[in-house]
Formats: structure tokens, C-alpha cells, sequence
């Protein structure tokens, strides 16, 4: 069982930029994919961006893609979110998830964290 613990999140102003991290523990997750959703006050949670187990395949949501990046240090057990640009839209609570095929990780990856809140003020 892996469990996941994200960090990172706070307030900041339009065009602003975050850091989000995501420590991975329990057992070691080199080979899971790994990712970040979100959900917005009122909305349903979706995704944001994914990336493979060895790093070399990433995936983005349309709306972030170009301002946000997603990474991963195996040595660390951690990944990361990095946001710039970013705009009020982006509110929402942010949560790591992993585990589970590639194929179907956007639908229900296997575990999740707690989640970091980010608020975005215009």
C-alpha cells in the first residue's frame, strides 16, 4: 500500500507560480504511473497530468498544458507539479494519485492522497 502525502499548495496572485510536491511512501513506486487531479468548488474532480514510471511519458489536460509541469525523482519517492501562468480557473483542490495501467489512469488510478488547496486570486 502506498501512501501519499502533498505539500505545496497556498495562495498566490494571477501569473503567479507553485510548486506542489507529492511524497510517495510504504513501498517503492518506480514503476507506477503517477499523476495529479483536481477539484473545483461545485465541479467534479479531473485531471491534470500524468507521467510514466521512468519519467519518459508525460500527458497534460488541454486547459494546463504548456503552463504546468509534471515530474518525478524515483531516488526521492516524490513528484512534483509545476505551475506557472497560472489564473483564478486554477483554484481547486490538487490531489496525487498513482498506480494502476496507463491506459485508464485519467478514469481511476489506485490511490490517492489527501490533497493541497490553491487558490489563485485575479
Amino acid at each position: 500500500q502506498v501512501q501519499l502525502v502533498e505539500s505545496g499548495g497556498g495562495l498566490v496572485q494571477a501569473g503567479g507560480s507553485l510548486r506542489l510536491s507529492c511524497a510517495a511512501s510504504g513501498r517503492t513506486f518506480n514503476n507506477d504511473v503517477m499523476g495529479w487531479f483536481r477539484q473545483a468548488p461545485g465541479k467534479e474532480r479531473e485531471f491534470v497530468a500524468l507521467i510514466s514510471g521512468g519519467g519518459t511519458f508525460r500527458s497534460y489536460a488541454s486547459s494546463v498544458n504548456g503552463r504546468f509541469t509534471i515530474s518525478r525523482d524515483n531516488t526521492k519517492n516524490t513528484v512534483f507539479l509545476q505551475m506557472t501562468s497560472l489564473k483564478a480557473e486554477d483554484t481547486a483542490v490538487y490531489y496525487c494519485a498513482g498506480g494502476g495501467p496507463r491506459s485508464s489512469f485519467r478514469l481511476s488510478p489506485n490511490y490517492w492522497g489527501q490533497g493541497t488547496q490553491v487558490s489563485v486570486s485575479s
